[in-house]
């Protein structure tokens, strides 16, 4: 794309491909009700939020799912099962395509994410393509729940242009997400909308003259 030098990359559904209706489901059969309210891709209960912001712990965050599902006997293997269910995996190309967009680009990741699917997709990525992390794949890579923040809020797309010294006019974020582009826009950085499923990344990069 035209004067970009560089890219900022959501995770889920740009890169790993999730199924929020998988939790939904799950969430039900633990006993949460009104799920749709409670857990959806555009808005959700503020237990999440805590959790992606790193103001609760993952002790914290499953009292909370026993609350909601008024049911103190459920483990923390059930409730991490349900949690982690919409965590669907990576193409098999996927992670060569980000090297090879970072041959080209200055590139990052930032994601809104929270310690336990944080730790799964870490070891699934280690298991399944011998990954340790992403540090080879870009620059930086950005978790919310590391960083006390969370997408769409314009603070943590600040801190990675001013820990980069990206100028936004020269920066590309892409993300499924429409709101999280908003956050991203008001600070004068460029946004795709990812609308398609992880797995045909590289032909919306063509498509979009990424690559």
């Amino acid at each position: 794309m035209k004067n970009i030098k560089n890219i900022i990359f959501d995770y889920g559904n740009v890169i790993f491909t999730i199924n929020f209706k998988l939790t939904q489901q799950a969430f039900k059969e633990l006993g949460i009700k009104n799920v749709n309210d409670f857990f959806a891709h555009k808005g959700h209960h503020s237990l999440f939020d805590d959790f992606e912001t790193g103001k609760s712990t993952s002790a914290q965050f499953r009292d909370g799912i026993r609350q909601q599902a008024h049911n103190f006997d459920l483990t923390d293997t059930q409730i991490d099962q349900a949690w982690n269910s919409l965590l669907i995996g990576v193409a098999p190309n996927n992670h060569q395509i980000l090297l090879n967009v970072k041959q080209r680009y200055r590139t990052f990741l930032l994601s809104n994410t929270n310690q336990i699917h944080y730790d799964c997709f870490s070891a699934y990525i280690k298991k399944e393509f011998g990954i340790d992390n992403y540090d080879n794949h870009f620059e930086k890579a950005y978790f919310s729940h590391l960083c006390g923040m969370r997408k769409p809020h314009p603070e943590i797309f600040k801190l990675v242009l001013d820990n980069h010294q990206l100028k936004p006019e020269e920066t590309l974020f892409i993300d499924d997400s429409p709101q999280h582009l908003v956050g991203a826009q008001t600070l004068g950085i460029n946004t795709l909308l990812m609308d398609r499923p992880a797995a045909q990344l590289q032909d919306f990069l063509i498509e979009h003259q990424i690559l």
